[in-house]
């Protein structure tokens, strides 16, 4: 798409709004309805492009992509109507008689801006959010994901007019268009880097912006935890998507007292989960592309290799990884590793993790194993981190009941459910003040009697 037809895109889109056709919470429940039904039609073409351009299977595409935006979608249904009313808040005794409320408002004319790693979730999730707050929307899937852009180009397109949801496909040029337009809001998820080149031509217009990054996320193993499941359930969260998730354990931070025993308990779920040869196994997936496999190879040190380190640069797949003695200087911990390399460093004293944690980029997550609820307690709060799990990985981003976001270095800004909505509405303040009564004080010439009430009512 040239810039110019971009640029008429955003123009009919922002004429459509005008129009006041989105406001009805009737027509963003068709919307919603219809979006619904064109993917559960479209279940076997969304997950054979998932399938080509990342590898997943037919399980794991509907359990964290189709599976995800179908309930994203089934619960705004639910509670749209009540999300859309205007709130009635107290009105202060000095502004009798008046009825002071919240109305939410959309934004106007939002861009979506998606990633390749999970390219149908991280694209319809954001868009359901949009369109049930009464936004119209331009949705950018990545071009690292070509084929389930096109299936989200032929869904979309199957829903909605363009001047309702577009969808532009195409790469870096595209992308330069779109942000030198002017939009209402824009959702971003992505790399930290190109979340700064959002941010700063956002500022151009002053667009508000949601920035969903990522960084390197803790997995902190206590003495305490119960070390079985913890390998379980670290080997799923760190290896799920061949390793390509925002929010995966990036390393493992483990007590010296159980590191041994973990590592251990992490061989064995490996090959319990993938096999012994996870390279010939169908269910696991793919590195996105070849420039993406090569870094990931040159963060592979072969001398603190205990298990995997195999590739196939034909099928652009690399083993579960586990690297052993690594430090904070090591060349895997310099960067977001974004694949399926789990390096195990230790430490001796929980105020010793929480220092070194607090002393890099604040993560997107942080998981934390442990059966000390003390530890637990002063982890959560004294660390910052956009979100995590005590005993667990993963999950926190898969409920509609709670905001899933970043903080700092690794965005600003969530969504997912009631939170989804009030990131794309703009919560007007109103006062509606009564014709019949017009108390005096406000007003010139002031008196003594006028300054008395003004204190007593504003105390």
């Amino acid at each position: 798409m040239t810039e110019q037809e971009i640029k008429d895109l955003v123009t009919r889109q922002r004429k459509y709004f005008q129009t006041g056709a989105t406001l009805p919470v009737s027509v963003r429940v068709d919307a919603l309805k219809r979006l619904y039904g064109v993917i559960s039609g479209c279940e076997k073409e969304i997950h054979t492009a998932l399938k080509r351009d990342l590898g997943k299977s037919g399980f794991e595409s509907y359990m964290c992509e189709t599976g995800l935006v179908l309930e994203e979608i089934s619960y705004m249904l639910k509670h749209i109507h009540r999300f859309a009313r205007e709130k009635n808040v107290r009105t202060p005794l000095a502004q009798f008689h008046s009825r002071s409320f919240k109305k939410p408002s959309p934004y106007g004319v939002t861009l979506i801006m998606s990633p390749w790693n999970y390219p149908f979730m991280l694209t319809l999730s954001p868009l359901v959010d949009a369109l049930a707050a009464g936004n119209t929307a331009v949705v950018k899937p990545s071009a690292y994901s070509p084929h389930t852009s096109d299936v989200i180009l032929q869904i979309l397109s199957q829903c909605f007019d363009p001047e309702y949801v577009a969808v532009v496909t195409g790469g870096r040029a595209e992308n330069t268009c779109l942000l030198r337009e002017h939009f209402d809001y824009i959702f971003f998820t992505g790399s930290q880097s190109v979340g700064k080149e959002v941010m700063r031509n956002a500022a151009e217009h002053l667009t508000p912006v949601t920035l969903e990054l990522g960084g390197k996320s803790p997995c902190i193993v206590d003495k305490s935890a119960d070390i079985k499941l913890a390998a379980r359930r670290i080997v799923f969260g760190k290896y799920l998507n061949c390793g390509q998730t925002c929010v995966a354990p990036d390393y493992i931070y483990c007590h010296r007292s159980v590191k041994d025993k973990l590592i251990k308990e992490v061989q064995k779920q490996i090959q319990k989960q993938y096999g012994k040869q996870p390279l010939r196994n169908p269910n696991y997936g793919k590195i996105i592309n070849e420039k993406h496999f090569n870094r990931l190879l040159g963060l592979i040190d072969k001398n603190k290799t205990v298990h995997g380190g195999d590739s196939d640069r034909h099928a652009l797949r690399i083993e579960p990884t586990v690297l052993d003695n690594v430090t904070f200087a090591d060349a895997v911990m310099q960067e977001e590793i974004f694949g399926p390399i789990m390096p195990i460093l230790i430490f001796d004293s929980m105020d010793e993790v929480i220092h070194n944690i607090n002393a890099m980029p604040h993560p997107l997550a942080l998981y934390l194993f442990t059966s000390d609820k003390a530890a637990a307690k002063k982890v959560t709060s004294r660390c910052g981190f956009g979100g995590g799990c005590i005993n667990d990985t993963i999950i926190h981003l898969a409920t509609t009941e709670m905001g899933f976001g970043g903080f700092g270095e690794s965005g600003m800004g969530s969504y997912h459910g009631k939170v989804g909505f009030d990131t794309f509405s703009h919560y007007k303040s109103i006062v509606d003040k009564k014709t019949w009564i017009d108390l005096p004080m406000r007003y010139q010439p002031y008196r003594k009697l006028h300054e008395k009430m003004i204190r007593f009512f504003l105390k």
